[in-house]
Parts: structure tokens; C-alpha cells; sequence
């Protein structure tokens, strides 16, 4: 109900400090002021009395005015709405009205690029400009914007789809050599599983040969001697096994980037 009392603010106001009450109690006498004003006006009098007909108050503490703290509450509510709503107002009129004679922009100057009223159309300054409605211009740049922003993705769906194929390039190198390097290193295994094969036979018939009689001994003694010659090769150091990783990370930002300049176009 309160809502909707249209009351004027100076009815709302404490007689003591002439503001919005704030916190307001009521006397006796149906008069009422804001709490901290009420209790200062009595330390200065040095008595409790009402400020407006100085009838004597028997309560140090007087009770809280609730009805009129709800319709306080609810103006000063309203109050900040209705001044916060006229803020926003006049932005928006600011915007669509102009600055120097407050008339609504209705066209747009394309030799300026800005929104211009009846009067500044009219003036010497745009006087033989090209001009169009804003409705118009809008639409118009609008539509240029959105142009600009696919060719804006084309270009960077390019440059995204040359860095994968980049990225796919340069893996399927690795994996390559991967494999090289896997098949050469799988090839010196079986070749020297093969050499230790071999010599571990000679062993064996060496040793076999050496508990046999003294006379087959030195008959086949010709024999085992050629058989006993090693030709098992050392292993010769497999560094070509190892992944060059060098031709694959050095200066791949750089060379990656040179390619991709050449896809570039100015």
C-alpha cells in the first residue's frame, strides 16, 4: 500500500537534520526523527524532550516508527530507480541524438564515416557529402563487417590447415626413419646372432675334440686348428640406429615458417 502513497520527500524528512529520516522512532506526542538525531538533541539539552512541541519524552529509548521506516525504504528505492533509469535514458538519447543540436541522427555522412543530424547535413561542412539514411549505413557495414570476418576465418582456416599438414609431414619423416633405423638395427642383431651361433658350434667341437685319444687328436688337429680361427667381426658401433633429431627439431620453427610464407599472400 505504502508503494503506491505518492508523498512528497519534505514530509519525509527529520525536522533535527532536514534529511531522509534514517532508523526514525516516534514519541509520544506522534512526532518522529531519526534515531542518532533524536539522541544528540537531547545530550545538547541536556533533557528528553520532543524538538518540535518540547513535550517531555519518559522513554530514553523510543521505539522504532516502522511505518514510516516501509514507506522511507520504498521512496528512496523508488527514488534510486527512477534517477538510475533517467541516467540511462539520457545515455541512449546521447547516442542517437546530436551532440551539438540535440537533433536525432537520421543520416550518415560516407565522406566522414559519422551519423549526422538534419542540421548538420545541411551545414557547410557536409553541405556536398555523400550521405545516406543510418538505417541504410548500417546494414552496409554491417554486411562489410561480416564479409571481412569469413574472409578473417578463411584465412586463418588456411594457415591452421597448412600447420597440420605441416605437423602430419613432419611425423610421418619421423616415423619413417623410425622404421629404417628399426629394420637396419633388427638386421645387425640377426647377423651377429648368427656369428655367435656359428662360433658356439667351433666351441663345442673343439672341445669335444680335445677329450677324444691322442691319436685322433692330432689327426684332426689340422682340422680344428681352421676351424678354431675366429672371424666373428666386433660390432661396429650402430650410430646410424639412433634418431637424427637434429634434422627434425633444428631451426623447425624457421623452416616451417619459410614454407608457410609461400603460402602467404600480400
Amino acid at each position: 500500500m505504502a508503494s503506491n502513497i505518492l508523498i512528497p520527500e519534505d514530509e519525509l524528512c527529520c525536522s533535527v537534520c532536514c534529511d531522509i529520516f534514517k532508523d526514525p522512532v516516534v514519541l509520544k506526542c506522534s512526532h518522529s526523527f531519526c534515531r542518532t538525531c533524536l539522541q544528540r538533541y537531547w545530550e545538547e539539552k541536556s533533557s528528553r524532550e520532543c524538538p518540535i512541541c518540547k513535550r517531555k519524552s519518559s522513554m530514553p529509548k523510543p521505539p522504532a516508527n516502522l511505518v514510516l521506516k516501509n514507506i522511507v525504504d520504498t521512496y528512496v528505492k523508488k527514488k534510486i530507480e527512477s534517477e538510475a533509469k533517467k541516467k540511462s535514458e539520457a545515455k541512449e538519447k546521447s547516442k542517437v541524438h546530436c551532440r551539438l543540436h540535440g537533433e536525432k541522427l537520421l543520416v550518415f555522412c560516407q565522406d566522414d564515416q559519422l551519423p549526422l543530424c538534419v542540421v548538420c547535413q545541411t551545414s557547410k561542412k557536409h553541405r556536398n557529402h555523400q550521405v545516406c539514411p543510418v538505417e541504410e549505413a548500417a546494414l552496409d557495414l554491417k554486411s562489410q563487417a561480416q564479409h571481412t570476418e569469413r574472409q578473417v576465418k578463411t584465412e586463418f582456416e588456411k594457415l591452421h590447415q597448412f600447420l597440420r599438414e605441416q605437423e602430419e609431414a613432419r611425423l610421418a619423416a619421423l616415423r619413417e626413419e623410425e622404421e629404417q633405423k628399426s629394420r637396419r638395427m633388427k638386421e645387425k642383431i640377426e647377423n651377429i646372432t648368427r656369428q655367435v651361433s656359428t662360433l658356439s658350434d667351433k666351441i663345442t667341437a673343439i672341445e669335444k675334440a680335445m677329450h677324444t685319444e691322442d691319436i685322433s687328436f692330432l689327426k684332426s688337429y689340422r682340422d680344428i686348428k681352421e676351424r678354431a680361427q675366429c672371424t666373428l667381426q666386433d660390432p661396429e658401433l650402430l650410430s646410424e640406429a639412433l634418431i637424427d633429431v637434429a634434422k627434425h627439431l633444428g631451426n623447425l620453427k624457421y623452416r616451417v615458417w619459410k614454407k608457410m610464407l609461400e603460402t602467404v599472400q600480400y
